[in-house]
């Protein structure tokens, strides 16, 4: 049983408690840190995982059903930034790490109601190659000659933030920010271009146009510099070679995190009521609706944004303000499974995107067993449809009938997907995505700011420093060593 005081036993050191507030990926992580930092310095140290839910993951889990792995968040992370990658490796999972089925390495958009393969080449909104772009249909020759006319667009002068839609315009024009940028970028944050922040949310291009003058320039100049392999074929959409998985889902990853911390380390259905300073010294008491307070040295609060505000109200209603300004999408991912025979369109890609000039009532669907071909059985076809988000926010509302029936009517306009599906899954994020407004990275500052007054408080994941799994990998371990670092230098002030 947990003590609730710092009290020293004699002859021996109490370990200092660290509280982590949110059992998601981000609090699993800096739980895992803490005990592998702390072990290699041979220093005493508890740490105690609390999370609300009555498993681990947060917005990871995976399902397994009559041979279907069903994805009920990520299926998949990059690794071009390492982090994901290193800790799959430390937790010895490297052997299920599986990459996507090289055979149909490209995406769909939706254009006038049928599916267009996006131009090879064409990542987000570089396009890398120009001659794919001018033989797509999905820009007219007007769309195309002023996505050319980019490579004669001088740089921005000023440094202030931009909304991303407001870059895309005015780099590359309407068309292809409707077209191909919004749907592409939806896939992502299931957020508004006109609202989201080019420096929060895709900062490399914002720097090639700081750099290079350009976007055109610089996919040219990299590309003559050698950063493009001779003769590679190059993905659509997203860098889909750059993807993997774990063989047995995404879910795998937060379980091995909880399997590696000592047992009793982690307590599920535990919702934290109230965040305060303890009255018994330095330190934190934590207050669990369910249970006794928990006196603490550190706390970390993972969860969503709004959540924490909730919890920090009583210690900090300023800093709780500034949290609730980050505001949260909703959206429905729904696993739909089928014959293959049930489905007309051959399935040479690994998913569409609907852009909002389309009017459908979906944002995105994947094809996972083409992207993975492990997860269903052979002759079947396993689809993940994405509703609701920013754009959309009355569709989170529709009940499971209806959300089914919006499915089924999508996929058999889309895919020429006939008769009932085998089985279904539908899976609610409420307020789950953080949006990365205009404003984002310096409202970031403020936070960080105000709860840095308060020693041994620490905030992290996806509403601050990035919505992939490897940025939430990365960002958590970074405050479990900022935290380390505060508990073996208490007179310093700690960095949230």
């Amino acid at each position: 049983m947990l003590k609730t005081s710092f009290e020293r036993s004699k002859g021996s050191e109490t370990p200092d408690r660290v509280v982590v507030i949110g059992g998601g990926l981000s609090g699993l992580v800096v739980a895992h840190r803490l005990r592998e930092s702390a072990k290699a310095a041979r220093r005493p140290l508890e740490v105690l995982v609390l999370d609300a839910r009555d498993r681990v993951g947060g917005v990871i889990w995976t399902d397994r059903r009559e041979g279907f792995t069903l994805e009920g968040g990520p299926d998949s992370f990059i690794t071009n930034k390492p982090w994901a990658l290193d800790l799959c490796r430390r937790l010895n999972l490297e052997d299920q790490i599986i990459e996507t089925d090289p055979s149909h390495r490209r995406s769909f958009v939706v254009h006038k109601g049928g599916l267009a393969p996006v131009p090879e080449g064409f990542a987000l909104m570089a396009p890398n190659r120009l001659l794919p772009v001018l033989a797509s249909p999905i820009l007219s020759w007007r769309g195309k000659l002023r996505l050319l006319a980019e490579a004669l667009i001088p740089r921005r002068q000023v440094d202030a933030d931009e909304s991303l839609a407001s870059f895309v315009r005015r780099r590359l024009g309407r068309e292809a920010l409707d077209r191909l940028v919004q749907p592409l970028v939806g896939g992502i944050y299931t957020g508004d271009p006109a609202n989201l922040s080019i420096k929060a949310t895709l900062p490399q291009f914002s720097a090639m146009e700081r750099e290079y003058g350009g976007l055109i320039r610089a996919a040219f100049r990299k590309r003559a510099g050698g950063k493009a392999r001779r003769g590679e074929r190059e993905a659509s959409g997203a860098r889909y070679g750059m993807f993997v998985s774990l063989a047995e889902g995404m879910g795998t990853l937060p379980q091995a995190l909880a399997a590696a911390l000592p047992a009793g380390s982690v307590r599920t259905n535990s919702v934290v009521r109230r965040i305060s300073r303890s009255p018994n010294g330095p330190g934190w008491l934590v207050e669990p609706l369910n249970g006794p307070p928990i006196e603490a040295r550190a706390v970390v609060v993972t969860t969503e944004a709004h959540a924490a505000a909730r919890m920090l109200d009583p210690v900090d209603p300023s800093l709780a303000l500034q949290l609730r300004a980050i505001p949260y999408a909703s959206s429905i991912i729904v696993n739909i499974a089928f014959r293959r025979d049930q489905v007309q369109h051959p399935l040479d890609g690994f998913g569409v995107v609907a852009p909002a000039i389309e009017s459908r009532s979906i944002l995105a669907a994947s094809f996972l067993n083409v992207k993975f071909p492990q997860r269903a059985p052979a002759g079947t076809v396993l689809l993940r449809v994405f509703i609701g988000g920013a754009t959309q926010p009355e569709l989170f509302d529709l009940n499971d009938d209806e959300v089914l029936q919006t499915v089924a009517r999508e996929l058999g306009e889309l895919l020429g997907v006939q008769g009932d599906p085998i089985l279904t899954r539908i899976d609610r994020h409420a307020r789950s995505m953080p949006q990365y407004t205009l404003g984002h990275l310096e409202r970031v500052e403020a936070i960080q700011r105000q709860a840095a007054r308060h020693p041994n408080l620490f905030l992290t994941g996806i509403a601050f420093d990035g919505v992939g799994i490897p940025d939430c990998v990365r960002a958590a371990e970074s405050t479990a060593d900022a935290l380390l670092a505060a508990l073996a230098n208490p007179g310093s002030i700690a960095a949230a």
